[in-house]
């Protein structure tokens, strides 16, 4: 051990070289993405264009102009907002610890974000909140979309009314790109029913990486999209690069990257460090852990992270139910290695991907992940919509359940911050 520092460190001149590699302009990966921020305007522009388009005065006259529907939920939930019609944590935390239980009884400094996926259509947004408020329920803090991108432009501005209400409740929330392998440019996929088995990125092959990053710049700066799933190690690479280089790109990496063992997460988090800017930032905010991680994964994960300097800007985001089909062996739950974790770990989100098992298997249409790649026409065709809209509020449901457990171990939760 005493000569492991010699051994293993990395020296000047390695670094050198790689420095040497990333910095050449004759580099073709380089210069590919270089001579793409350019087209756009350069970094500066980019940002400022974002800044633009993601405004909600910008947002809702654009879909006043196309006479979208969805005006009218935004302003009954901006109402609903202002009106404080939704339950705030001191008495959400009072409904489960009782008339002497509050905020004040909690401890929020490992405070774990709710999370939720996926939320495909805008009208699905709205149907959650009525019944929070009907149920007294928290909205949740981070949400998660896989509907293809395109479809939503031009889906009565789904797109827009996503990311103005986003700004309405106070939540993260993430958008896939429609740049990746589930296209039919991954010649050995046969389609999304093939892709739940290759944990190891679902591919970006040959140019589609610059086509990813090329798709991000124009939702970026059209809509002010700023955060996306990522889910090919190209493109993770690419993200970091593009964020040193002055776009301020937010990724979260996806669980079929597969991130399972403290080894593989060690990896995904040096990069992050190395292509830091020179306040500490980030372009990943947070990654899906493997399905099958465990506790003591995630507290050697906090190790590294914390000496990375990574723990407040990186969450780990954690799957505590999963869809009852066609991704995990069933039953899976997560929920109370959660609370035991939580304790001592910070910046967790708790991810719902499924509801409870015992409420999935009495549904007539239980939620399976392969439906995420369905287009609108074909949920409609399929008569599915109102059965994709009750696994959603399954989802919901979970995310609940989830914050009781956790107020009632007398841990913090972080929901809809302009709503609770």
């Amino acid at each position: 051990m005493a000569d492991l520092k010699q051994i293993l460190e990395i020296k000047a001149r390695d670094l050198d070289i790689v420095n040497q590699l990333i910095t050449n302009t004759d580099n073709t990966q380089v210069r590919e993405l270089s001579d793409l921020i350019e087209k756009f305007g350069g970094a500066k522009a980019i940002n400022e264009k974002a800044k633009k388009a993601r405004s909600p005065e910008s947002l809702m006259q654009r879909l006043k102009d196309i006479d979208s529907p969805y005006v009218a939920d935004l302003e009954w939930l901006m109402e609903q907002k202002e009106n404080k019609a939704f339950i705030s944590m001191d008495e959400y935390c009072k409904n489960i610890l009782g008339n002497d239980g509050d905020t004040a009884s909690v401890d929020f400094s490992n405070a774990v974000t709710l999370e939720v996926s996926a939320m495909q259509f805008f009208p699905w947004l709205i149907a959650q909140a009525r019944q929070a408020i009907e149920k007294k329920e928290l909205m949740p803090g981070r949400i998660i979309r896989v509907r293809n991108m395109a479809e939503q432009v031009e889906d009565n501005g789904d797109i827009m009314a996503t990311a103005l209400a986003m700004q309405v409740i106070g939540a993260t929330y993430v958008e896939s790109l429609d740049t990746r392998g589930t296209d039919g440019s991954n010649i050995h996929l046969g389609g999304p029913d093939t892709i739940t088995g290759y944990f190891g990125g679902i591919g970006q092959p040959n140019d589609y990486p610059i086509k990813w990053a090329e798709e991000y710049l124009h939702y970026y700066t059209t809509y002010g999209i700023k955060q996306v799933l990522n889910v090919n190690s190209g493109t993770i690479l690419l993200g970091y690069m593009m964020h040193r280089l002055g776009v301020d790109i937010e990724f979260k990496i996806s669980v079929f990257v597969g991130n399972d063992n403290p080894y593989f997460i060690m990896w995904t988090l040096m990069t992050a460090r190395l292509f830091s800017r020179e306040d500490g930032t980030t372009s990943l905010v947070g990654f899906n852990l493997s399905n099958s991680v465990n506790n003591n994964t995630i507290r050697e994960a906090n190790i590294i992270r914390k000496q990375l300097g990574l723990e407040k800007h990186v969450r780990f985001e954690h799957h505590i139910t999963e869809t009852c089909q066609a991704i995990v062996v069933q039953p899976y739950n997560r929920r109370d290695e959660l609370i035991e974790i939580a304790r001592e770990v910070p910046n967790i989100s708790a991810k719902h991907e499924g509801g409870e098992i015992d409420v999935e298997q009495k549904r007539e249409h239980p939620s399976n992940i392969l439906e995420y790649f369905l287009t609108k026409q074909e949920v409609l065709d399929s008569g599915l919509m109102e059965s994709l809209q009750t696994n959603y509020l399954d989802k919901h449901a979970s995310v609940n359940l989830t914050a009781r457990a956790l107020i009632k171990s007398g841990i913090g939760v972080i929901a809809a911050q302009n709503l609770h």
